[in-house]
């Protein structure tokens, strides 16, 4: 197989310039609506996701029915970029993109797009017998996974496949963490900082105070924990009543997730219970709000699971060695994983991600679509 290098570098060019940051793929889904039916898609779905997302459109599903009876895979990448992205202009030096102005290049994840595009051209230029190729394309993936977390997956025949996202290149990954979002709501009491400050309860105080018996990142080999965000108060004469704190705990064990969240949550139940009444009043004792919300769940792949032997194969037909590695961090193979939809990790070659030194090099994308097809065609 020869892939048209040149024909992928327009293609991927041209994605990175459709702006699309998150709760804005339109421009993106219309592309790529336009591009496979043109290819003769069996199948093009978009499901009603951007009622619960705010989204300017929804998740789609693209069919390509196989010529061959082996089991049909699913490749899913997302739409959305971080910002700032809109306005891209790309750079070609070689066969290195990167950004040409203050933007993000959109490599995250327009670098699992556009080998998608040129697997699908090849397979009909060359008449390749193939297995049933079904290709995922989700919204608002970089603000919480919502367009997966919404996605209608009914109409999918495959039951495992490869979320194309993430750094390097020959990587698969295997393994990700569960996750739990925390707020954090301390209640203290207001009065005035200057003229009687013994009659308040300063809830940043409170929430200092039980960040210090807190154990923050790495917690163990599998855990990790943190607060990210502080918000309160409302002027420097005012003793804050108000302090919100949003954090996170990760972890590749169900059982630790639950435990470390639960371990945090006592420690301000605790700080609070032990705070000192305001002096000579009958004031209210401080309070506390703890909210917790899933993120994700845990995935955890085997080796000997179809859908880690099904790549290893296509690396072998390739004479390649691939490394499969566990991540710290969550996508919407987390999700699809939930779903009973066995997900795999393959990583594009993006660089630098989220910043505006992303890289690009052509030749990892090259090497990413014959992977693809080495999968599609097995």
């Amino acid at each position: 197989m020869n892939i048209n290098k040149e024909r992928l570098a327009e293609t991927f060019t041209t994605l990175c310039q459709l702006s699309s940051p998150s709760r804005d793929e339109k421009a993106v889904s219309d592309y790529l609506k336009k591009t496979f039916s043109a290819l003769g898609a069996d199948f093009i779905h978009e499901d009603d996701s951007s009622a619960q997302t705010g989204s300017n459109c929804g998740n789609m599903i693209i069919r390509f029915n196989g010529t061959n009876a082996t089991d049909p895979v699913f490749f899913a990448c997302h739409m959305d970029t971080v910002k700032p992205g809109l306005g891209v202009e790309v750079k070609r030096e070689g066969d290195i993109f990167t950004s040409r102005g203050d933007t993000v290049l959109g490599g995250d994840d327009k670098s699992g797009i556009a080998p998608l595009i040129e697997l699908v051209s090849q397979l009909k230029e060359n008449s390749s017998a193939h297995r049933t190729i079904e290709i995922v394309f989700t919204t608002c993936e970089e603000i919480g996974l919502l367009g997966a977390k919404h996605l209608d997956h009914s109409p999918l025949q495959a039951r495992f496949g490869y979320a194309l996202d993430s750094s390097g290149i020959d990587n698969v990954i295997l393994g990700a963490p569960a996750a739990n979002r925390i707020e954090i709501s301390v209640h203290g009491i207001a009065a005035h900082a200057g003229i009687n400050p013994e009659a308040g309860v300063n809830a940043f105080l409170i929430g200092a105070h039980a960040i210090t018996k807190l154990r923050l990142g790495r917690i163990d080999e599998e855990s990790t924990a943190n607060i990210g965000l502080m918000k309160g108060g409302v002027a420097t004469n005012i003793v804050p009543e108000h302090l919100v704190l949003n954090g996170e705990i990760r972890s590749h064990s169900m059982e630790k997730l639950a435990s470390y969240t639960e371990e945090i949550k006592t420690v301000f139940i605790d700080t609070i219970a032990d705070w000192p009444s305001p002096e000579g009043t009958d004031a209210k004792q401080p309070s506390l709000d703890f909210s917790v919300m899933s993120e994700y769940p845990a995935m955890r792949l085997s080796m000997d699971d179809t859908v880690i032997e099904t790549v290893k194969k296509a690396g072998h037909k390739l004479g390649r060695d691939l490394d499969f590695i566990v991540a710290g961090g969550g996508s919407d193979a987390n999700i699809f994983n939930g779903y009973g939809l066995s997900t795999a990790i393959i990583a594009t070659g993006m660089t630098d991600v989220h910043t505006t030194d992303e890289s690009l090099d052509l030749n990892d994308m090259v090497s990413l679509t014959e992977l693809l097809h080495a999968i599609a065609t097995e």
